[in-house]
């Protein structure tokens, strides 16, 4: 994962939370007491995210003891416990709600993921995620796609290519997009095209792109599709994707199937975090 940038979104979101001071367990809690806590599965699903947690409460406070019951990818059911904090009770109080907020984010995200990916594993098509993050937590949800069992498309503008319905309008056509694409990119970067209907899958055929989107077509249009391709390029089907027809999609023989429901339209993993032993209570 990506250490340097993850300390640094840590350390924003503690300054957004916690600012100057937690003022409620500041003026409340005695600065000495010594607390044990533990985070609860209050749903089940995939665990993603514990040693963002972690982190979250090292980086708040260095001798906090934080013992992980359930790993990143373990599924848990009702009444698990996922981990085990020790330490001061004015620590674990100030830092329990960003450690939940990125703990349930990125477990309903792995879970979602991992719903999809179950749904079509006697298919050859793999889930993948797209670019419709939340702004500032790409890798970390990317990171939690990947923990339910999908694949990560591009990462942002900068790793891939990508002509999509605006870049065709604007070059002039997709056969004009790639010959000009062709001339500018290193022959090891591959091309992706966004069509809409066979004529425009005909179309980057001809212009011998690597990877074809068929964004909101039909089932019937993708089996066509599959057929025209015959393995000349890979295909990736997109939009309004979900639980109730990823298989149908799945069976048309594509290769990939991206939706962005896995990572901006997830409910967050019910997970609570209790206080269960105060030292000397």
């Amino acid at each position: 994962m990506y250490e340097v940038e993850i300390q640094e979104l840590i350390l924003r979101a503690l300054k957004e939370d916690v600012g100057h001071q937690d003022m409620t367990t500041a003026y409340l809690i005695p600065e000495d007491q010594q607390s044990k806590g533990r985070f609860l599965a209050k749903t089940a699903g995939i665990v993603a995210g514990i040693k963002i947690s972690q982190k979250v409460f090292a980086a708040l406070d260095p001798e906090i003891s934080f013992e992980i019951v359930k790993n990143d990818g373990e599924r848990v059911e009702v009444g698990d416990t996922i981990a085990l904090v020790m330490g001061k009770t004015g620590s674990l109080l100030t830092g329990e709600r960003l450690a939940l907020n990125f703990l349930q984010r990125l477990s309903g995200i792995a879970t979602k993921t991992s719903g999809l990916v179950e749904a079509i594993k006697y298919y050859k098509a793999e889930v993948v995620d797209t670019r419709k993050t939340t702004p500032g937590l790409r890798v970390l949800e990317k990171y939690a796609v990947r923990v339910g069992g999908g694949r990560n498309h591009r990462f942002g503008l900068y790793d891939g290519i990508m002509i999509k319905d605006n870049h065709i309008k604007s070059a002039g056509g997709i056969t004009q997009a790639v010959i000009t694409l062709r001339q500018k990119v290193p022959h090891t970067l591959k091309i992706e095209v966004e069509v809409e209907n066979l004529v425009q899958l005909q179309e980057a055929l001809d212009a011998g792109v690597d990877i074809i989107m068929l964004d909101n077509m039909s089932i019937e249009d993708m089996k066509t599709a599959v057929d025209i391709t015959a393995g000349k390029a890979l295909l990736e089907a997109s939009g309004g994707i979900n639980e109730t027809n990823i298989v149908e999609v799945a069976r048309s023989g594509v290769d990939f199937i991206s939706t962005g429901a896995i990572t901006h339209s997830v409910s967050s993993l019910d997970i609570s975090f209790d206080i269960i032993q105060i030292e000397g209570a």
